[in-house]
């Protein structure tokens, strides 16, 4: 088992996004997941994330608030507890547009080349 606890987490950056912080929970780290790495994601009132995609798939999981996904146009609401899964090369857009901070779990795949 490799534990970390909330306290040693460490903020990231995340590229193309806006008014968000985020910690990574378990990931390239001696020890942690050999597949994929795990973030908590702060967006506060008005944040979000791209447009843009990925060659990778991305899962979201709303813990608190709520994010707007907008997918080809189509915009979709997540409440808490609520996920979606993001796949390969799939432009999609994230905002949050309510007036409290919404907290999301991001689960992504390393990126190829990568050596945890």
């Amino acid at each position: 088992m490799h534990l970390k606890r909330f306290d040693d987490a460490q903020p990231y950056e995340a590229p193309n996004h806006r008014d968000v912080r985020g910690l990574r929970l378990q990931g390239f780290e001696e020890g942690g997941p050999k597949n994929q790495w795990v973030g908590l994601s702060q967006y506060l009132p008005g944040g979000g994330a791209g447009p843009d995609s990925t060659p990778f798939e991305k899962v979201y999981v709303v813990l608190d608030g709520e994010m707007t996904v907008i997918v080809d146009g189509e915009e979709t609401v997540l409440g808490r507890l609520d996920s979606c899964t993001i796949p390969p090369d799939e432009v999609r857009e994230l905002i949050n547009r309510r007036n409290t901070v919404c907290t999301m779990l991001v689960v992504i795949p390393y990126p190829p080349g990568t050596n945890p």
